[in-house]
């Protein structure tokens, strides 16, 4: 007899274990779509509260920026300073429209290379030149 205790006591331990991992099994399983409806639920939460939001925002961004204050040529002064010598460039593009007998210009882009003491300019991209720094 002590042989069938021990049949019957093997067979409901090994029997006990498999049960319980079904059941973790299933209340994990059951777990997993709970989640899913509380995060549906506060994402849906989430959006009524950003759209209640939005408009109020809408408002604060709709206020009219004041209009950008263009510099004046004092304001944008350049300086080039070399070997204690000193010129604006202001002068520079003045004397670039004056080399080239040019009054008026709509572009005036000047380089400047201190160290040959040389001033290259283009006048609206078809007048080229050159003069000297000092």
């Amino acid at each position: 007899m002590p042989d069938k205790k021990t049949a019957e006591t093997k067979a409901v331990e090994t029997a006990a274990p498999v049960e319980e991992k079904k059941t973790v099994t299933k209340k994990a399983a059951a777990k997993k779509p709970a989640e899913k409806k509380t995060t549906a639920a506060k994402t849906t939460a989430a959006k009524k509260t950003a759209e209640k939001k939005a408009p109020a925002e809408k408002k604060t961004t709709a206020a009219k920026k004041p209009a950008a204050k263009k510099a004046t040529a004092e304001e944008r002064r350049v300086v080039i300073q070399y070997n204690g010598a000193e010129v604006a460039g202001t002068d520079l593009v003045d004397k670039a429209k004056n080399v080239a007998g040019v009054e008026s210009a709509k572009s005036v882009v000047v380089y400047v290379r201190p160290e040959i003491n040389k001033v290259y300019y283009v006048i609206d991209d078809n007048t080229f030149g050159n003069f000297d720094l000092f």
